[in-house]
């Protein structure tokens, strides 16, 4: 690494040059493009269609807006800071080690928990074109993973996943260059070819083009595939420490991986609902609610293209068997990597042990790889469809990316003197609109997913108190461990009591609790943990647990705006469409402000700033939007 890349690394930046510089722009976009284009293009279109109808493709336009929004405030700090686990460490820049950390976990059970859900997407297609694997079977009316066939096969592609990023990133980019170059051909002709057969009457007949009403076009884009297959930007901001001339390529990049992804899924979803053929589906026209329990939720463009009787398209399907394996497996290997940086991240800020930080001669920190790539393998164990593990990968990872519009203003502020190669201007009003977007789409998400969501996130304070607020001599170690444990205990207690938690059908468990009883329980067990580990600490533990606590007003207060709302479990909501959407609305506006006051110079900041005003900064021009 020469002198310039090392400018602004401080001493809590110094893991960053053990990594190797060695990606370029072509390669980091299409990472970006490859992550996104994986098993979302294969079932995203049925299950959006199941949700909202032919207005799916509004749900595909208006999502890819709100992604645009939110990348644009990333635009700016990951070209003034490009460091690998970016958006897991930024937090911790602006506002400290607990915000740092819940968003951290969040962010890395989002990441985890992809590849092996590609997996599952991969043996999903196989399965259904070739039964006689037993890869799948029947729960509920859904395909899932079977005992040991498709289980086993899965955590066989996780280990090919595993090797492919052993090997370092240029190896990652490098294998990956052709493989995106496929997928975007493929969908590409498979819309193309969707156009000759399209029936006008699938987007007009059958209940109208809206056939469900405006509110369901917002709950698709949070659970339907649609954000999960559209959030793929953050490989340009996670191995952004592994970028040749990162102060370009990385805003570049981010902004091309929203805007290809987003066109290419809006012109699928169109042919898609186009080409339905709802006898083949043996449904009744118009059943859009029933579409991932038809006969092509296995395979929903292979069976498009099979069903039109035309020997081109018919040779298309054939080619779409194999992307079936291609795309997944693209999406796969990449989010693997980004799990692994995510570790790497959490590790640099030293939340978990610094042995994350550890690189192979390839410069890849092989200890995280291997962890992610085992808790992945977790995830087969419930054998989950790929319908069902959607919603909450991309509702915790919408959680995550709200940080970078709260983030911009505290930077703006706190590190005025650091160089900005890419500057956002009128930050002030994008960085809002930014996190603003990202809270709607979590609202959107629903109670079911966000209970989901922020009970995995939120059981990841143990960990905080255990290792890293007793290793910064926080908290003594004896109150450490007992608050450590007795949070751990209640809050599993609760998910088991409360009957919200790890429903097969997104409901309740019979016996479980009341909202209000539940909700009460749930706060008091957050709220006294942080009042405890406040007490516990001293004043610079103090100062991070004050700078959280607007997040936690945000997540609390979502949760019961979303039981009330038209996308909770209610038959009869208190708050229609769009009531709800509106007061978490004004809710969200009301944390972005309380947010953006909270963030503060920490540590990291300083000595990064420091650092900076030291050794000089990068002679890169100035790029306006």
């Amino acid at each position: 690494m020469d002198d310039d890349e090392g400018v602004g690394l401080g001493k809590f930046e110094h893991a960053d040059r053990g990594l190797k510089r060695s990606m370029s722009l072509t390669q980091l976009l299409f990472l970006g493009v490859s992550a996104q284009i994986g098993s979302g293009w294969l079932f995203g279109v049925l299950s959006a269609a199941g949700v909202a109808g032919p207005a799916a493709i509004l749900a595909w336009l208006i999502a890819s807006v709100l992604v645009f929004l939110i990348a644009l405030a990333y635009c700016e700090i990951g070209a003034m800071l490009p460091r690998s686990g970016a958006i897991v460490r930024y937090t911790y820049l602006t506002h400290g080690s607990y915000a740092g950390w819940i968003i951290g976990w969040a962010y890395w059970l989002s990441a985890v928990t992809i590849p092996p859900i590609e997996a599952i997407a991969v043996v999903t297609y196989l399965g259904g074109k070739w039964p006689s694997m037993d890869f799948l079977e029947k729960k509920n009316g859904v395909d899932i993973l079977s005992w040991p066939n498709g289980i086993v096969f899965g955590v066989l592609l996780m280990l090919l996943f595993f090797v492919l990023n052993f090997y370092g990133a240029k190896f990652l980019s490098e294998s990956n260059k052709w493989v995106t170059i496929w997928k975007l051909v493929l969908p590409t002709a498979t819309f193309l070819g969707l156009f000759l057969v399209l029936d006008a009457d699938n987007f007009h007949s059958y209940g109208g083009f809206v056939p469900k009403g405006v509110a369901p076009i917002f709950h698709a884009i949070a659970t339907s595939g649609i954000i999960f297959s559209l959030l793929g930007f953050r490989q340009a901001l996670d191995y952004g420490g592994e970028v040749k001339r990162p102060q370009r390529n990385v805003p570049l990049a981010t902004l091309g991986s929203v805007v290809i992804p987003g066109v290419l899924y809006t012109l699928l979803q169109v042919a898609f609902v186009g080409a339905l053929n709802w006898k083949s589906m043996g449904l009744h026209p118009g059943d859009w609610n029933m579409l991932e329990s038809g006969k092509w939720a296995d395979g929903p463009f292979f069976h498009a293209l099979d069903s039109a009787n035309m020997a081109l398209l018919g040779a298309l399907g054939t080619l779409l068997i194999i992307d079936a394996a291609v795309s997944p497996l693209g999406a796969g290997w990449v989010y693997l990597g980004t799990a692994t940086r995510t570790g790497y991240g959490l590790a640099v800020h030293r939340n978990i042990p610094p042995a994350f930080q550890s690189n192979n001669k390839f410069g890849v920190p092989w200890v995280a790889l291997i962890v992610s790539s085992v808790v992945g393998c977790v995830f087969f164990v419930p054998a989950p469809s790929w319908y069902q593990l959607v919603g909450f990968i991309s509702a915790a990872a919408v959680l995550t990316y709200m940080m970078g519009g709260v983030g911009l203003p505290v930077m703006r502020r706190t590190a005025p003197s650091l160089p900005r190669p890419f500057r956002l201007r009128q930050h002030n009003f994008w960085s809002g609109v930014g996190f603003l977007a990202a809270a709607m789409i979590l609202y959107w998400a629903g109670f079911s997913t966000l209970v989901n969501v922020f009970t995995a996130t939120f059981i990841g304070l143990p960990i905080f108190a255990w290792y890293y607020a007793w290793h910064e001599e926080w908290v003594p170690k004896v109150p450490a461990m007992v608050l450590g444990v007795a949070f751990f205990v209640v809050w599993v207690w609760l998910a088991i009591e409360g009957g919200w938690v790890l429903t097969s059908d997104g409901g309740q468990r019979a016996g479980g609790w009341g909202f209000w009883p539940y909700f009460i329980a749930f706060a008091a067990a957050l709220i006294i943990f942080s009042a405890l580990l406040w007490v516990f600490s001293n004043s610079t533990g103090r100062l991070h647990i004050e700078r959280t606590a607007w997040l936690l007003w945000l997540l609390l207060g979502t949760l019961v705006v979303s039981y009330y709302g038209v996308y909770g479990p209610l038959q009869d909501p208190s708050l229609g469409f769009p009531w709800g959407s509106l007061i978490e609305l004004v809710l969200g506006i009301t944390a972005y402000l309380w947010g953006v006051r909270s963030g503060f110079a920490t540590d990291e900041m300083k000595d990064i700033v420091e650092s900076n005003a030291a050794g000089g900064s990068p002679a890169d021009a100035l790029a306006e939007v």
